[in-house]
């Protein structure tokens, strides 16, 4: 049962994820990553899939079209409804379920495929978070994910952002840390899975970083609402010129324009 601390923090993301435009954050990252983890997970037709922390559905929307018996679970039932409308526009099935990735509402060994693109790193308890990844797999099955790295631009975007905010509390571990392969090696050392990780990019293209943030600071739901509480308390202007600062080094467009390849790691874990 969640402490109460740990239930307010879980509101507290709950509120956050269901902030913004988080359909239009979906769609910028869902150049690459979803069909790469897909295809490296080995998905067919037939598997049982699980989504977690699906959001609007970029994972299982896909998965489902491959014929996959697909289950796509949030935190927020605000985005499941939009992973909803996702799936009846594409003419497929998914079971939505609402529920936490600390706490996967299924049997063991439930699932051949247990996947999630830059999901279940926001889970607070990381290592809790690997149990019941590998809990709810089948044995012979994969647990599939993309987390965004600490050295990538969201996990620089975290780190600007861990300078202005309150600190999270001791139990929760920072997001990007499911991007290191050491903090990753150490989630699954106590269960019987096979690692393999590997780091990649996916662009995001705008018109200019000013634009990029713009763009982010109303629709993503994290940095919308540190906007909110830091424009309350007078500091947001300058937690905003890093950021924009930040993906200006970042840019490798050779002509006008904003490229910047934000790095993930994905991350397969095989069960013998």
């Amino acid at each position: 049962m969640a402490t109460p601390d740990l239930a307010d923090l879980k509101q507290a993301h709950r509120t956050t994820w269901a902030a913004g435009r988080y359909a239009a954050v979906a769609e910028m990252i869902d150049v690459v990553a979803p069909d790469h983890l897909i295809e490296r997970s080995g998905v067919a037709a037939g598997d049982r899939t699980l989504d977690v922390a699906t959001g609007t559905g970029n994972v299982a929307v896909r998965t489902a079209a491959l014929g996959a018996d697909t289950v796509g679970l949030d935190l927020t039932p605000e985005l499941l409804e939009l992973a909803r409308r996702r799936a009846d526009d594409a003419g497929v099935e998914v079971e939505w379920v609402v529920g936490d990735a600390e706490e996967l509402p299924f049997p063991d060994e439930s699932f051949d495929r247990v996947l999630s693109a830059f999901g279940t790193q926001f889970a607070p308890r990381h290592s809790v978070t690997a149990d019941e990844l590998v809990r709810v797999c089948a044995p012979g099955g994969v647990i599939g994910l993309a987390n965004w790295t600490p050295q990538g631009a969201i996990g620089e975007l975290f780190r600007i952002l861990g300078r202005y905010l309150p600190a999270p509390p001791p139990f929760a571990s920072a997001p990007p840390l499911w991007g290191d392969e050491e903090h990753v090696r150490g989630l699954f050392a106590g269960h019987d899975v096979e690692l393999e990780l590997e780091r990649t990019t996916t662009p995001f293209r705008f018109d200019s970083a000013e634009h990029w943030v713009s763009f982010m600071e109303t629709s993503y739901g994290p940095l919308l609402k540190a906007r909110e509480r830091l424009g309350a308390e007078g500091t947001w202007d300058d937690c905003r010129s890093e950021i924009v600062a930040m993906m200006e080094r970042r840019n490798e467009s050779p002509g006008g324009g904003l490229l910047v390849p934000a790095e993930y790691l994905l991350v397969l874990a095989r069960r013998p």
